[in-house]
């Protein structure tokens, strides 16, 4: 009951942090206007994301533009693609993984085997959450070394948004519940002893046991 239990608070931390991350990879506040020094009041926010970037004005409306070129983004940018692209993709199948080696499907028989393929799909998941923590650092250190960086105009200064922070709660429950599925283990109940049975005894024809029967 206890492993049981570990898999599906597992599977669950997992599951969310996957949305999670697919919710952070579509925002387009991954960079936000830094309201300093003249720019205390602006007529518009600045937000920059990983495929467009949003011009929100004070009246409230807001446009926004794809990016029209992959290779003219910045490194932080291609990268922080690929890699919650490739986080999303493994959180999918980590979900397959799991469900298919819980304790409550049958679609393995073993109880050891189904405990090493929750095991993998733990593993999986806690790839999955290494991968979105890089490009969300990595993002995070230059836009804090650009905002104090004295020669960045006032102007291009940004700072770190919303899709950030979700990302890094993102990261922390896949790392949490794959860690809570790389501890399942088979349940007590099975063992890996067959039972064998004493072979029935047989009378012979004239109604008596046989002797090799007793011996």
């Amino acid at each position: 009951m206890v492993s049981a239990g570990l898999e599906i608070l597992g599977l669950s931390l997992c599951a969310i942090g996957s949305l999670l991350v697919m919710v952070s990879c579509g925002l387009p506040m991954w960079k936000v206007t830094a309201f300093i020094e003249a720019n205390i009041v602006v007529a518009q926010t600045i937000w920059d994301g990983l495929w467009m970037s949003c011009v929100v004005q004070s009246t409230g409306q807001m446009q926004c533009k794809m990016h029209d070129s992959v290779l003219a983004l910045s490194h932080d940018l291609q990268a922080a693609r690929a890699l919650t692209i490739i986080s999303s993709v493994m959180g999918v199948l980590g979900l397959m993984v799991v469900v298919a080696g819980a304790q409550c499907t049958n679609c393995i028989r073993a109880e050891y085997v189904k405990a090493r393929v929750v095991n993998a799909g733990g593993v999986l998941y806690i790839i999955s959450g290494v991968f979105v923590m890089v490009p969300l650092c990595w993002m995070a250190n230059n836009i804090i070394a650009d905002f104090y960086n004295p020669q960045v105009p006032a102007s291009k200064k940004r700072e770190i948004g919303a899709a950030l922070y979700i990302g890094w709660a993102a990261s922390a429950l896949l790392l949490i519940g794959g860690a809570l599925l790389c501890c399942s283990c088979p349940s007590s109940g099975s063992s890996g002893y067959s039972v064998k049975y004493a072979p029935t005894k047989r009378a012979t024809p004239n109604g008596d046991y046989d002797k090799r029967n007793y011996v």
